[in-house]
């Protein structure tokens, strides 16, 4: 570079300098200017030797950063300064102790927490990527502005990608979708969640992403010719109310557009709401609820409502912090347009997120919106699943979910997300309300676990000491702290069982002249095909693994001439993970329907399902039932046209599978033999019933009882149990 090209460079970055300093939505005092600048400083001096692909000097990407931080997101100058430190320990000489020295305890933690999600990005495979994500999460624990700063990072290197190689686009664009837009979206920063979503698409689909964004440049004169149409309607009656206001117009981002048409099945032009009307008021605190309602009766005065799209988020704020007045009424030429009333301070904190909600924040209020639900997360992280695809999945849907709100007996108000079910609503009132849940009335009416609530429901929680969760109530519950509670506890009713299960194998093993050892175990995990030793032990003590399967193991284990090929066939007979504390779901098994019955199918060929793919039957006239993936190409005609002939399938663990037995019983009658019988089956085997009936006759008695098994030999044990009991003359399966 010459001499007069580094001098202009230089000038630049100065300028950039001044420009950070002037639109940060903070007012910075003079010991938080001298903070940034030292920052600013130690960055330039870090970075002087380093270029971006594009060629441009590497300083400033951190500046382009904190200038997100201070301006967009409006974070403190703590944020600023981290945002410009947060790649010099990564990749320069400078360490995490000088930054420490330089700045603080608190910006070397943030700048720390940024190079550890750095360092996490090796081979972005699913599983890997859902880890770094879990990870990313756990730096929640030490201060959220490191996902704020990571997030704001993240939306500068999408804006700057053109000159990367398409492969690496299309990889980082996807990883943004997968987990930064829910994430900003979850924060409270809509407008740079739609920004993210916006540039992914453009990297991921660029034909889709080009041909919406040439429509809407071509429609934009008409829409603000909509927008001044709007507003000249109602102009009048507000002056005359003596209100403050601004009217804008708002056109739908691209990336929603385009779910629009592939969730209804249309093009851009039937897209009826493309683009959204806000009315942001000027008002003072008392009066903001108010005033929202009376423009409300304004609006509603001049244009028909439609009273299904109402949204009250000003009685009922969003837990991310989130308040506004949102209706949709009929508008100009006849088309539907959604109108959103805000007041200027629900304008910030819609933009801003986090940032205003702390601005805003009175002394003595509740804690609500960003800092309940950073307390939920660091539960559901203290309490997740080793699966990290299992926990992003699961934390995801509660990062995307709408909102219902539904009360307790008292009266009391409570968010959750919509198609949460009344064991969701126990434990968001608290764990152990949760784990004790016997029942649910919901608006006075005793009601299934499974039943979907919806908002305006009161929902009342029936407990007991003797009850407690079981694997049914996995298909109930749909909120990642639900899920994560219900799955820690039957992780835990299945180590007790693995504890039975390895006692009854090492006297099984004995009687076939084989000792229960680290060499037996591993050969019998890599023999049954498990992945842990835990599983193993889990499977006899359920009795999946039974005698016989037992006794082939222990002739090919004796037979040294099989065992000597196996172990030259097979160079490492261990699975790495042998020792791992988990209990691992072999999908070997397909249900369909409610009832989930075992029925012939067959896979399709054009989606190819593997065991644990999401599935769904199709009644095929010739062919019986024909398994197809949920994202197949041909599963959304296949919904819309034949939905008739859909049947609900999934993949199963056999060995995880209840079995419905009914079983009757005669002898003679006696004081307490009812009490005896149920005693057996629920507190001793552990066994659930569906159905309990008896009838006595001359001093004798016949019962029919249902009960739910795992397997014949569970069965067998419950008939064996129920034959000692003092009384019982014969009993049997039907």
């Amino acid at each position: 570079m010459t001499q007069a090209a580094i001098e202009e460079e230089n000038k630049l970055i100065a300028q950039e300098y001044k420009e950070l300093l002037r639109i940060s939505y903070q007012t910075l005092t003079d010991e938080d200017k001298k903070l940034i600048r030292s920052a600013f400083e130690v960055a330039v001096d870090a970075h002087k030797t380093q270029r971006r692909k594009s060629g441009e000097a590497y300083i400033f990407h951190p500046i382009a950063v904190a200038k997100i931080v201070a301006s967009e997101i409006g974070l403190d100058a703590v944020s600023i300064a981290s945002a410009l430190l947060h790649d010099v320990v990564e990749d320069t000489e400078y360490t995490l102790d000088d930054i420490d020295r330089m700045f603080g305890e608190t910006v070397a933690r943030i700048v720390d927490g940024l190079t550890k999600i750095s360092h996490l990005k090796k081979d972005m495979n699913i599983s890997q990527q859902a880890e770094n994500f879990r990870k990313m999460l756990l730096t929640l624990n030490d201060d959220v502005r490191v996902i704020i700063i990571k997030i704001a990072d993240r939306y500068h290197n999408m804006l700057t990608m053109d000159s990367m190689p398409e492969h690496k686009q299309v990889k980082i664009a996807s990883e943004t979708l997968y987990i930064y837009a829910p994430l900003a979206h979850r924060i409270g920063l809509y407008n740079i969640k739609t920004e993210l979503e916006d540039l992914s698409l453009k990297y991921t689909e660029p034909e889709v992403y080009n041909s919406i964004k040439d429509k809407i440049e071509d429609t934009k004169e008409d829409q603000q010719a909509y927008i001044d149409a709007f507003s000249g309607t109602i102009d009048n009656s507000l002056k005359k109310e003596g209100l403050n206001y601004i009217i804008k117009g708002r056109m739908k981002s691209i990336f929603s557009m385009r779910k629009k048409m592939i969730a209804q099945n249309v093009t851009f032009e039937e897209i009826y709401d493309k683009f959204a009307i806000r009315i942001i008021y000027k008002s003072d605190l008392q009066n903001e609820k108010f005033l929202a309602w009376k423009i409300y009766s304004i609006v509603t005065d001049h244009f028909t409502p439609n009273p299904v799209r109402l949204r009250d988020w000003i009685s009922s704020p969003k837990s991310t912090g989130y308040e506004a007045l949102h209706i949709t009424v009929m508008g100009p030429k006849g088309k539907w347009v959604e109108v959103q009333i805000r007041s200027e301070r629900m304008h910030e904190i819609a933009e801003k997120g986090y940032a205003a909600h702390f601005k805003y924040k009175h002394g003595d209020q509740k804690e609500q919106g960003i800092e309940v639900w950073l307390n939920k997360l660091q539960e559901a992280l203290e309490n997740a699943n080793t699966n990290a695809v299992d926990f992003v999945e699961e934390f995801k849907l509660n990062l995307y979910s709408k909102e219902i709100f539904v009360f307790t007996p008292k009266g009391e108000l409570r968010s959750l997300p919509k198609g949460a079910t009344p064991l969701d609503f126990s434990f968001n009132i608290h764990t152990e309300v949760g784990m004790r849940t016997r029942g649910a009335k919901v608006n006075g009416k005793l009601v299934p676990l499974n039943t979907t609530l919806s908002s305006g429901d009161q929902v009342e929680i029936i407990t007991s000491d003797q009850a407690k969760p079981n694997q049914n109530w996995l298909d109930y519950a749909t909120t990642a702290r639900a899920r994560a509670k219900i799955k820690s506890v039957l992780r835990e009713e299945k180590k007790v069982v693995a504890e039975d299960g390895k006692e009854i194998l090492r006297r099984k093993l004995k009687s076939q002249k084989i000792t229960l050892n680290e060499d037996s175990i591993n050969k019998m995990v890599t023999f049954f095909k498990l992945k842990t030793s835990l599983d193993l032990f889990y499977r006899v003590g359920i009795g999946s693994i039974d005698n016989a399967m037992i006794k082939d193991f222990a002739s090919s284990y004796s037979n040294a001439f099989i065992s000597f090929f196996k172990n030259r066939m097979r160079k490492s007979p261990t699975p790495e993970d042998i020792n791992k504390d988990e209990i691992t779901s072999k999908y070997d098994m397909l249900v369909f329907g409610k009832e989930e019955e075992k029925l012939e199918y067959k896979l399709s060929q054009c989606c190819n399902p593997i065991p644990g793919d999401d599935v769904f039957g199709f009644v095929s006239v010739s062919e019986g039932i024909k398994v197809h993936k949920k994202n197949c190409p041909n599963a959304i005609s296949l919904q819309s046209n034949y939905a008739y002939r859909i049947i609900s399938a999934k993949w199963i663990d056999s060995s995880q599978q209840e079995y419905q037995a009914d079983i009757v019983m005669t002898g003679i009658d006696n004081l307490g033999l009812v009490s005896d019988i149920t005693e057996v089956i629920s507190d001793i085997m552990h066994v659930n019933m569906r159905n309990l009936n008896f009838s006595t006759d001359g001093g004798t008695f016949k019962g029919k009882i249902t009960v739910v098994v795992k397997n014949k030999a569970v069965l067998k044990k419950l008939t064996d149990n129920l034959m000692n009991i003092n009384g019982i003359d014969k009993v049997t399966r039907i």
